[in-house]
């Protein structure tokens, strides 16, 4: 589900934005576009994925005063409310992202993933849920899509269908497939739920790409 939000007022844009995970790819990334257009930004980021601190790194060099960084786990309660206290804005990317991983520890998967993001949700709704939150959900939530006919290209497979091509509905049925899956679905229905059950401003996305941790690419 997505949702057009308005530009922050005066006093809005005054605050932080924060991003969990942002020392990954694409929080680096949409970091580097927001403090490029003068916004204060906030990481917050535990560094377990390789690659995160050279990312880190390089943001510094860019963008150093307006530039927060918390180095802890979202599943930190107390370093997350911190974290939430003042901010105008969320954009929630922390998260096990390996389908292999989760068939490993599903556990640990969805104790990130699903207890994580409520966690989150909780800390915003304490401080009376006025921080809009944006969450980064995965196509796993609309399970293996096999009824959408492959053909296979010179270096990929290609749906068939031109529609297809262009995105999958979010009309289309879930089905919720690996742990994973389950685990970042789990969430993205919470995210849903509390706008519905508590007023939250909020938008899902639910996106897939390949991990990379690459600095310096802009964002489309």
């Amino acid at each position: 589900m997505t949702m057009a939000f308005a530009e922050p007022g005066v006093r809005a844009a005054r605050r932080p934005v924060l991003i969990t995970g942002g020392a990954g790819f694409i929080g680096t990334n949409l970091a580097d576009r927001l403090l490029r257009r003068g916004r204060r930004v906030r990481i917050l980021d535990s560094l377990a994925r390789p690659g995160s601190e050279a990312n880190l790194r390089w943001l510094l060099a860019q963008h150093r005063t307006r530039l927060q960084i918390e180095i802890a786990d979202l599943r930190d309660a107390a370093r997350l409310g911190a974290a939430v206290s003042d901010v105008s804005t969320v954009f929630h990317l922390a998260a096990q992202v390996a389908v292999t991983t989760s068939l490993e520890n599903p556990e640990e998967d969805f104790a990130i993933n699903a207890r994580g993001t409520l966690g989150l949700l909780e800390a915003l709704r304490e401080r009376g849920g006025e921080a809009r939150l944006i969450f980064t959900s995965t196509n796993k939530v609309y399970g293996a899509i096999d009824d959408i006919e492959l053909v296979r290209m010179e270096r990929r497979y290609m749906p068939r269908n031109e529609l297809a091509r262009s995105g999958i509905s979010e009309t289309r049925a879930l089905q919720f497939h690996s742990p994973y899956g389950c685990s970042k679905g789990t969430a993205d229905q919470y995210v849903l739920d509390y706008a519905r059950s508590y007023g939250f401003a909020t938008a899902v996305f639910r996106i897939s790409m390949a991990p990379r941790t690459r600095v310096g690419w802009p964002i489309s």
